[in-house]
């Protein structure tokens, strides 16, 4: 991106995370077929923390006492964000489609609006009660694959219920990490800590697996697919993402976010051959509207940052 200015470096780079993001489950779901899953969650965040280990480990140790003063809530980050949101939704995808998990898991800031109204008494106004309303129907059509007698006869997909799970559990980690005494923490040292320890919560789920389903096969396929989880899944999006709010501000950054359902559902029928049906499109539009709609900032101005 030689003689390009770098507001323009920053959008091109926002055009790519959430194709980065989005990634995780389309790469989650082909490496399952080899790799059992918390083994695969495992190598992603050991192999994400050698990579950023050396970018990060000098903020580590300049804020030790602020991270010491926290470790509890750094446990609970690491169980929500690599045992739940990253194993777990591995186990998920054995038992649903990537095309599925990608618009389900897109709902998670309609829960951090949920949480943030219940525990911090934020405003709610009607535009963002109409887009949780929308969201939630999308959720319903695509679990209900568009049958609402799936509902009537029990007859739900355990893995997208996991999905949803991990979705609330994202939205539960996205509001602690906004918590005052991280917000005054760098962010690559607070992630590669969070990392770390989700590694090491891992470490005994891996080894179950290795004994009790057997070791991981040491075949290049295998090996490919961690490092795509590790560098594409999980650097990459992060340090985007970060560029961007670095750049352009929070407000324009998180805008890209909205591409993620696009990306991930193309993703899934071009690299997986996942079909797409009209429940998918429907619960698409519903869903992406929704989020839109109770998170988008119409007419807010311009965003402080950008100046």
């Amino acid at each position: 991106m030689l003689g390009l200015n770098e507001r323009t470096r920053a959008y091109i780079s926002l055009v790519f995370m959430p194709l980065f993001f989005s990634s995780n489950l389309v790469l989650g779901r082909s490496a399952i077929e080899i790799v059992e899953p918390w083994t695969a969650a495992y190598w992603r965040w050991g192999l994400a923390s050698l990579i950023l280990f050396p970018f990060a480990i000098g903020g580590v140790w300049r804020c030790r006492d602020a991270l010491l003063a926290n470790w509890r809530l750094l446990f609970v980050f690491g169980f929500l964000g690599m045992i739940i949101c990253g194993g777990g939704v591995y186990v998920s995808l054995r038992y649903t489609t990537a095309t599925n998990a990608t618009l389900i898991y897109t709902t998670s800031p309609i829960f951090v609006l949920l949480l943030e109204l219940v525990f911090r008494r934020q405003p709610v106004s009607p535009r963002q009660v109409l887009g949780v309303v929308l969201a939630v129907f999308g959720i319903v059509e695509i679990v209900l694959r568009g049958d609402p007698a799936r509902l009537l006869s029990l007859k739900l997909n355990g893995g997208d219920l996991g999905i949803l799970f991990a979705a609330f559990s994202w939205a539960v980690y996205s509001v602690l990490l906004r918590r005052p005494a991280f917000q005054a923490l760098p962010t690559l040292p607070l992630f590669l800590i969070i990392a770390l320890v989700g590694t090491a919560m891992l470490t005994p789920l891996m080894l179950w697996e290795t004994v009790a389903v057997g070791p991981m096969p040491m075949v290049p396929r295998a090996w490919a697919s961690l490092v795509g989880l590790a560098v594409i899944a999980s650097v990459l999006p992060f340090l985007a993402y970060q560029y961007g709010v670095k750049v352009v501000g929070p407000s324009i950054t998180s805008m890209f976010l909205y591409l993620l359902p696009a990306f991930g559902v193309l993703m899934a029928a071009v690299f997986l051959g996942e079909e797409l049906h009209l429940y998918h499109g429907i619960g698409f539009v519903l869903v992406t509207a929704g989020v839109i709609l109770a998170t988008a900032k119409f007419g807010g101005g311009k965003d402080a940052s950008t100046t």
